[in-house]
């Protein structure tokens, strides 16, 4: 895919959307979906448009959600206060770009050496993690649906080979959440930007380094264009979820009806993501690697110990939050990936080896 395909028209075309406006006609609603991805984007931006289009076909239209990719109506990274002030109806991200809103948001994206995706489907469903988040939201006039799941992500993508801890002083990464925290910690220098910012900060040097999810977007984004060493995998993001974003006030006046139709289509769509990045992953890094030179190395095991101590520090400095509804949010976080880890970590993981090591055909 031509990476200028879809981020051309990002940030373009705001002034004439922002003149749009929720269309009511006999019974039936227009919703404004903003989302932080560029046009098209694989993955999570055509996982927001079809989310779109899924509760627009399962209202019959009496519910038509229209998709505004990153730019066309807000900037990428305002797109939560975009719904907060009734500039949209939803919006399509990641909870934890909006953690100085509140720090408990990180948890609902995905936390350093945390869950994987089906241990955070399981947390959210099952073990409470829906009804805190809603809590969280609560507080700006929102509530929040799992939408999608990348999955483990790869780690980033780097001008130079690192070899050690030292190579890692002063690097200029793009990289948001508590990940970013733990990078920091680490002596890295970090910042966010959207996915459409990342490239042509990559190519004129602001940054030494950049990751954003895995060979499925960073294939389209062409960051192997700019760098040829890519680091697999992350262990910052091992189960990144993206959300959908309603005005509380205006999801509570729909009919019951529409209502399920809204939770059920983003439960889809977590699913579908899921199996989107897990299918097209590989075969955008067999693309990066025979066709564009990419070199796959894992972190040296010095970085990946460095992480998970940092990691563990951030997770007592939640755990000891003065804000109650952090320190809820990380209990119940911690809690339930202690239990849940018992069966990845239990059956998952030893059958994983056993396959590696004995079974070939």
């Amino acid at each position: 895919m031509d990476r200028r395909s879809f981020i051309r028209t990002a940030g373009i075309g705001g002034a004439a959307a922002a003149l749009a406006t929720p269309a009511i006609s006999q019974g039936n609603e227009t919703w404004r979906m903003v989302t932080t991805w560029p046009k098209n984007f694989p993955g999570l931006g055509v996982g927001a448009q079809r989310l779109a289009d899924r509760i627009t076909a399962a209202s019959g239209g009496r519910l038509t959600v229209q998709l505004y990719s990153a730019g066309e109506l807000v900037p990428p990274l305002q797109s939560l206060d975009a719904v907060i002030d009734g500039s949209a109806e939803m919006c399509h991200a990641a909870a934890y770009y909006w953690q100085n809103k509140s720090a408990a948001l990180n948890f609902f994206t995905g936390v350093p050496y945390g869950m994987t995706a089906q241990e955070y489907g399981a947390w959210m469903r099952f073990m409470g993690g829906q009804e805190i988040w809603d809590e969280v939201y609560d507080q700006f006039g929102v509530q929040a649906f799992p939408s999608g799941n990348t999955g483990t992500q790869a780690g980033g993508w780097f001008r130079n080979e690192i070899t050690s801890l030292e190579d890692l002083q002063g690097l200029r990464f793009r990289t948001p959440g508590l990940g970013g925290r733990v990078w920091e910690k680490m002596g890295v220098t970090v910042t966010n930007m959207a996915a459409g910012e990342i490239f042509q900060a990559l190519q004129s040097g602001t940054l030494d380094a950049a990751e954003f999810v895995g060979p499925y977007n960073d294939l389209a984004l062409g960051f192997y264009q700019v760098a040829k060493n890519y680091y697999m995998p992350s262990f910052n993001e091992p189960g990144l979820a993206t959300e959908c974003v309603v005005s509380k006030e205006k999801f509570q006046a729909l009919p019951e009806d529409l209502q399920a139709i809204v939770r059920d289509c983003c439960q889809a769509e977590y699913d579908n993501v899921s199996a989107d990045m897990y299918a097209n992953d590989p075969r955008a890094l067999k693309t990066l690697v025979d066709d564009h030179g990419v070199i796959v190395r894992p972190f040296p095991d010095e970085v990946y110990e460095a992480g998970a101590k940092a990691a563990a520090e951030i997770m007592t400095e939640l755990r000891d939050s003065g804000d109650e509804l952090t320190k809820k949010t990380a209990e119940s976080f911690l809690s339930a990936l202690a239990l849940l880890r018992s069966r990845t970590e239990g059956t998952e993981v030893p059958y994983l080896e056993a396959r590696q090591k004995y079974y070939q055909i």
